[in-house]
């Protein structure tokens, strides 16, 4: 996970602040190493590899910093070179470097090295503890239900069991990193973690005052502008909104709106042949309609399915029984123009639409989506 994190923020775009680069060095003790060691992080849009020498446990890296940079810290024992270093199973740590000084310390080696009087890695260290707590009980969870599986078909009753004890998992996970945001204010740290808590789907009215809540410096970052900018274009899609219309193809070719829906209750349902979790809630949406088909009720699917996927995505339906509602698809993958206008970054995503064309819920799957359409429909 620390590795993939690594890997994560180095793909990421620029996200810098208003300012100048300032200057930032890395020193420490390792005990009486001597070996290369290799620093790789981020200045801006740009990737940084430095090297320094070990000498009896002493090294110094200078550089200058936008902003606070994940890096990696590796030593090469053998002299093999940055290219060829083992970074799976080196001696290595992950850590935040930030502007002025970070000092570094440990009795033998590199993976053993604390962090001296640095704020931004004592809450880095926290947040690595909320997301591997949250990951054990994930691991856990899906250890013991395997365990207990009699038969290799997991039926649906099943499923909605999973998702809700992972919804609760998922839900205290959510609380903690909420909880660091509100505790620190201050902290880059906390203005990363805001898209972490939002997800591929945040919500507005949640999101925002916690981005407002943060020091006035971080708030005048170019992130925090654009993510504030984001939040605000997100109002349009959000609960209470009348749900923005739009015209696309069925599988037959035809051209639908949405609004022709309108004086029913509409599942807008974002999903594609190839994502896994998608077809997996696809027996849920079958249940779903043949029980509440007949109280002014239907589905409308948009398929994000790739320029390539006509077959896939008709073969889809016609497996998953889907065919019974309305079908739509643009095949352009991620630039689907409908996922767009509801700004769908992940799938399965649905929004339920009332008779009046307006959003009154979104993300509702497993036995969520029954108690919401039997609170609205009726048993």
């Amino acid at each position: 996970m620390k590795k993939l994190l690594f890997c994560l923020l180095l793909s990421l775009p620029v996200m810098a602040f208003a300012q100048s680069p300032q200057p930032f060095n890395v020193t420490g003790k390792l005990g009486t190493l001597n070996a290369k060691l290799y620093l790789a992080y981020q200045l801006g849009s740009n990737k940084v590899l430095d090297s320094a020498q070990c000498v009896n446990g002493v090294f110094e890296f200078k550089g200058d910093l936008i902003y606070p940079s994940l890096a990696l810290l590796i030593a090469d024992y053998k002299g093999v070179g940055s290219t060829n270093v083992d970074v799976a199973n080196g001696d290595k740590i992950i850590f935040y470097i930030d502007k002025g000084t970070t000092t570094i310390q440990s009795p033998d080696s590199v993976h053993a090295a604390r962090f001296i009087n640095s704020p931004i890695n004592d809450q880095y260290k926290k947040l690595l503890a909320i997301s591997d707590d949250a990951s054990a009980k994930t691991t856990k969870m899906m250890t013991d239900e395997l365990k207990a599986a009699t038969d290799q078909k997991q039926s649906a009753d099943r499923q909605n069991a999973l998702q809700a004890k992972l919804k609760v998992i998922q839900a205290d996970y959510h609380k903690a990193l909420k909880t660091f945001i509100i505790q620190n204010p201050n902290s880059y740290l906390s203005l990363m973690t805001l898209s972490t808590l939002g997800g591929p789907s945040p919500d507005p009215n949640e999101i925002l005052p916690l981005l407002n809540g943060l020091s006035a410096d971080l708030q005048q970052t170019e992130t925090a502008r654009n993510m504030k900018n984001a939040l605000e274009s997100l109002k349009s899609t959000e609960n209470g909104a009348m749900a923005p219309d739009f015209e696309q193809r069925d599988t037959t070719g035809h051209m639908v709106r949405l609004s022709s829906f309108r004086g029913k209750y509409v599942l807008l349902d974002f999903w594609a042949s190839w994502c896994g979790p998608c077809r997996q809630e696809s027996p849920n949406l079958v249940n779903a309609y043949t029980r509440f088909k007949d109280k002014n009720f239907t589905i409308v699917g948009v398929s994000l399915d790739k320029p390539d996927g006509g077959f896939a995505w008709l073969n889809a339906i016609r497996m998953d029984h889907l065919n019974s509602w309305t079908q739509l698809s643009d095949l352009k993958f991620w630039n689907n123009a409908v996922a767009q206008l509801y700004f769908v970054q992940g799938i399965p995503k649905n929004f339920l639409i009332d008779p009046t064309g307006k959003i009154i819920a979104q993300d509702l799957r497993g036995d969520d989506l029954t108690a919401k359409l039997e609170e609205v429909l009726g048993k």
